[in-house]
């Protein structure tokens, strides 16, 4: 029995109304149109009262009306809906899209089901002249519809589980007394590989600046076990916390070739005393009122990557300090494909002189927003107030 309004709640679940085009989604009704030879395919969505095109071909536009669309009959049926020529059938040769506009002969539409199983759509092949079509044409035509619900589940997967990434970052940044504490991040997909935490323990700021290697769920998957790993048990110190991640992923990735670099450090306030363990990261540094720069450069693997080789040295923690005015400043590696090239450093000394921690991180996740950036960026700044 036919169910409109659950068929619409799990359409609207998917939130994929009215989104972008997909490339993924396009390649498949250009596939659609060069197997059936047809010059019209469209991947059809049956909203409320239209039908919302998330892809399509020939068709001059995102939408068309519900009423009387054969996309809506191929739904209500829930299954192949071929119409070799509408002119010669009872039940559409007076159709409004076939006495008008775009005067269809024929239709083959199969439905799109969301996860629950709930008829949502079509992907149809669509010509103004009459085709013959086959068995061999039903099993392809569900063939590629079938390809095109895996995408769209896909994306709403990604889409949910980027909100849960987001969640679990930081909310509310700490409160340092004498400190400007400032960080943020931005995701070039909808998954980021990088992440950032900055979180209080007995007094002291635990700073964390992480990148997984790749793009996607995979390295997304990572950089949430490593947050994780971080976060358990707080009074460990930073050399054991990061130990214990090399020691999981030598354990359980090894054969992935899967591994993160890490910046891991611990500020305390009164005396400015930063201790840092940097696991291949490379990207710390610190920023003196003068403008000039202090690297803290660390020679240390990244995380996962060789930890069990007897030649690898132990983890080792560097200690400095920050002094009245000076800034920590830690970044994922996507931070320097937005910067001035010519003058990294410059662009990136005169933002924080001229607009401080916060400002500084704002202007950086703005860039992170361009068309310059080609990865995740994050960014976290921690001030020393003069």
């Amino acid at each position: 029995m036919f169910d409109e309004r659950r068929r619409q709640r799990a359409l609207e679940e998917l939130k994929v109304l009215d989104t972008p085009r997909d490339e993924r989604v396009d390649r498949v009704a250009r596939l659609a149109q060069q197997m059936f030879g047809v010059p019209m395919v469209s991947v059809s969505l049956l909203d409320r009262d239209r039908q919302w095109r998330k892809s399509e071909i020939g068709l001059g536009g995102s939408e068309a009306p519900r009423q009387d669309s054969f996309c809506d009959y191929t739904v209500r049926q829930d299954d192949t809906v071929v119409v070799e020529d509408a002119t010669a059938t009872e039940l559409f040769s007076a159709n409004p899209f076939v006495v008008g506009d775009p005067h269809l002969r024929f239709y083959a539409g199969h439905p799109l089901h969301a996860p629950g199983g709930e008829p949502i759509g079509t992907l149809c092949v669509l010509d103004t002249v009459p085709h013959t079509f086959t068995d061999a044409h039903r099993d392809l035509l569900r063939d590629l519809a079938f390809w095109v619900q895996s995408e769209l589940a896909h994306d709403a997967e990604l889409d949910h589980a980027a909100v849960i990434q987001r969640a679990l970052g930081p909310q509310i940044l700490p409160v340092l007394a004498g400190y400007t504490v400032a960080g943020g991040a931005v995701a070039r997909a909808k998954l980021a590989g990088d992440f950032f935490d900055l979180s209080l323990h007995a007094g002291a700021l635990r700073i964390t600046v992480a990148d997984a290697m790749g793009k996607g769920l995979g390295p997304a998957l990572l950089a949430a076990s490593v947050r994780a790993s971080l976060r358990t048990a707080p009074g460990r110190r930073l050399v054991d916390a990061i130990a214990e991640i090399d020691a999981l992923l030598e354990e359980h990735l090894s054969e992935t070739s899967a591994f993160v670099t890490a910046v891991h450090a611990e500020l305390h306030p009164e005396t400015g005393e930063l201790e840092i363990v940097d696991a291949g990261h490379g990207l710390a540094f610190i920023h003196h009122p003068d403008g000039s720069w202090e690297h803290l450069r660390s020679f240390g693997l990244p995380l996962g990557m060789g930890s069990g080789l007897a030649t690898v040295e132990a983890r080792t923690a560097r200690r400095t300090r920050l002094a009245p005015g000076d800034s920590f400043v830690c970044c994922s590696d996507g931070l320097l494909d937005v910067l001035d090239q010519e003058d990294r450093f410059g662009h990136v000394s005169r933002t924080l002189t001229s607009q401080g921690p916060e400002g500084a991180v704002r202007e950086a996740l703005r860039l992170a927003e361009t068309e310059r950036a080609t990865d995740d960026v994050t960014v976290v700044v921690v001030r020393r107030d003069p």
